[in-house]
Order: structure tokens, then C-alpha cells, then sequence
């Protein structure tokens, strides 16, 4: 433990120490190099080694990635421990791991395998970040450029990724807190872009994969609550209301996005066990508040002032 201690102190300290002799700068070239590596990490036919490291611990991971008949072939395995596997075949995402049966989900990319900021759509964002380069450094042997990626509010978390400058895939991505805390940190040992798909890769788009499951849509209903205050750029992505194990009434729940960060409002019947709290584990939030005989939930990728207040801004329609 102490040594896991060290470690992340060390981690902390160079995230702010790399970059003091060069000159920062908000412009449209940095927003265009995200654009690329956003580009480069879904197109290319690469390899990456990587570690993960967060306040939890430290994870060896290998992701592969190629396109073959236009579509994303990729594979996520975890080095250590037991094997842990997952797979994307095009829209199908299967998961693979110890004691449980296989399965498979739609999906766009394998999450967890790359930090979310590299899938990004960089446009979007633009109106409520800043992308500020701050120089060029060495990552695994690699010379990088080095980005910010700032809220302009202030109400959410931010990052720094260091791009290769030839291939502009990720060499490192660091999600940073408000005060400039390191909360994760992904960051490549080793990697290898080839010109065509290897053999793994084309065994993988002829492999035989786990059936696709069948995710039930919730019910389509409208609430008699509503939220007065977001932060910029946050709209609301879907809503349902679900039954819950252990919770005797349905939960109503809405997801919002800012195309980077996400996090859900959930409203249920308050019981005689329910209490506020607030619990941050890493780049998750949890804050609960009881209040008109209702409790309110909110979970996701946000700062605890952000996720307090957003509860707090929940208003409930007055019975006729």
C-alpha cells in the first residue's frame, strides 16, 4: 500500500512539473490534432501495451485494433491475473470472462479499453472547452504533443493527452480533478502500427462469437420532476423507469451527456432507510439527498460540488 502510495504522489507531481517550460495556448490546431487522434485510434491497424493506473491499483492491458471490410475488428485482454477478455466485431461487443458465461452486447467501441476523450467528437465540445497546447515531451520513446482539455465553468473534471506526433494515437491520457489531482491514468509502454490487419485480427473476423443479448427497453413515461440546472452543454440522452432488486418502487432515471462526460439522475419512493451521502471512488460520484418523501440520486463522472447541486436543483411538479 505505501508503495501504491508513492507511486500516484509520483504520478500527481509529474503531470504538473513536465510542461513549465513551455508556453500554453488555446487555438483551432489543437482542437484539429484531438480531431486526428480521434481519427487515427478508429482507422489505423495498431497494438498498444498499456497500463491503467488509478487509486485502486495498477492493471497490464493489450489492445488491438485494425479495420477489415470497413469495419472495426478490436481486441481488449488483461495481462495479469486471471484471463479477461473482450472482443469488437463491428457493432458487437463480446465479453469474455472466468465463471461467467459468455455474451455479447451492442456497442461502438470497447469501453475501458481506451480512455473515453480519445472517441470524443471534438466539435461538440468546442463551445464549452478549451483545448490548450502546452508543449511536446517524450512518452514511451515517442515524441508527443501535449494537450489540455479545460471546462470553461469549471464544473466538471478535465484531462491531458499526449499524442505521438507521427500517428497522433495516444501515448498517455490523464484524467485530472479541479484542483489538478491525477484520478487515472492511462499510459502506453509499448506499441506498433502496421500497414495491414495481422493474422490474429483476421482469424478474429472469422472467429465464433457468443449470441447477442436482448437489452429490455424501459418504460417510456413522463416524471413529475424535472432538473433546473445543468452544467453547459449537458442534454438529456434517454430516460426510463425501471424496477430495481431490493427497491420497492420503480426508479425513474434520466442520462445526460456532454459527448465527455456522462452521469444519471435517479428518482425513487425515499424509505425509512434512505439518507443523504456523498461518495467519490475515483472519477465516479454518487450523491444522494431525501427530500418531498423522494429519494434523489445522482451517479456518474462529475465533480461532488457538480453532482450536489445538480440534486439539488430537482423540482417536483405540484398535485392538482
Amino acid at each position: 500500500m505505501a508503495v501504491m502510495k508513492q507511486l500516484w504522489c509520483a504520478v500527481s507531481l509529474l503531470t504538473g512539473s513536465l510542461f513549465v517550460s513551455f508556453n500554453a495556448s488555446a487555438d483551432a490546431s489543437s482542437e484539429a490534432l484531438l480531431q486526428q487522434m480521434n481519427l487515427a485510434s478508429q482507422s489505423l491497424n495498431y497494438e498498444l501495451s498499456f497500463v491503467s493506473i488509478n487509486k485502486q491499483g495498477v492493471e497490464s492491458l493489450r489492445y488491438r485494433h485494425a479495420r477489415l471490410d470497413n469495419k472495426p475488428l478490436a481486441q481488449l485482454l488483461q495481462l495479469d491475473g486471471p484471463r479477461r477478455e473482450v472482443v469488437q466485431r463491428g457493432s458487437e461487443i463480446s465479453y469474455f470472462e472466468p465463471g461467467l458465461e459468455p455474451f455479447t452486447l451492442n456497442g461502438d467501441f470497447i469501453v475501458d479499453s481506451l480512455p473515453s476523450l480519445v472517441y470524443t467528437d471534438f466539435r461538440r465540445l468546442a463551445p464549452y472547452y478549451d483545448f490548450i497546447s502546452v508543449g511536446r515531451t517524450r512518452i514511451a520513446d515517442r515524441l508527443c504533443e501535449v494537450i489540455r482539455v479545460v471546462a470553461r465553468d469549471g464544473t466538471r473534471y478535465g484531462y491531458i493527452a499526449w499524442l505521438d506526433s507521427d500517428t497522433r494515437l495516444p501515448m498517455r491520457v490523464d484524467l485530472l480533478d479541479r484542483d489538478g489531482e491525477t484520478l487515472e491514468q492511462f499510459r502506453v509502454v509499448s506499441f506498433t502500427v502496421n500497414d495491414k490487419p495481422g493474422t490474429m485480427m483476421q482469424n478474429l473476423a472469422k472467429a465464433s462469437l457468443p449470441p447477442l443479448l436482448s437489452v429490455p427497453a424501459g418504460d417510456e413515461v413522463k416524471f413529475d420532476w424535472s432538473v433546473s440546472w445543468l452544467p453547459q452543454g449537458f442534454t438529456e440522452i434517454s430516460s426510463s423507469r425501471r424496477p430495481l432488486p431490493g427497491i420497492d418502487s420503480p426508479v425513474e432515471s434520466r442520462l445526460y451527456s456532454d459527448g465527455l462526460f456522462s452521469f444519471s439522475i435517479n428518482v425513487n419512493r425515499a424509505s425509512a432507510n434512505s439518507s443523504e451521502q456523498m461518495l467519490r471512488t475515483g472519477r465516479r460520484t454518487v450523491s444522494t439527498e431525501v427530500r418531498n418523501n423522494a429519494e434523489i440520486t445522482v451517479v456518474g463522472e462529475l465533480p461532488p460540488p457538480t453532482a450536489k447541486r445538480i440534486a439539488s436543483s430537482i423540482r417536483f411538479k405540484v398535485s392538482q
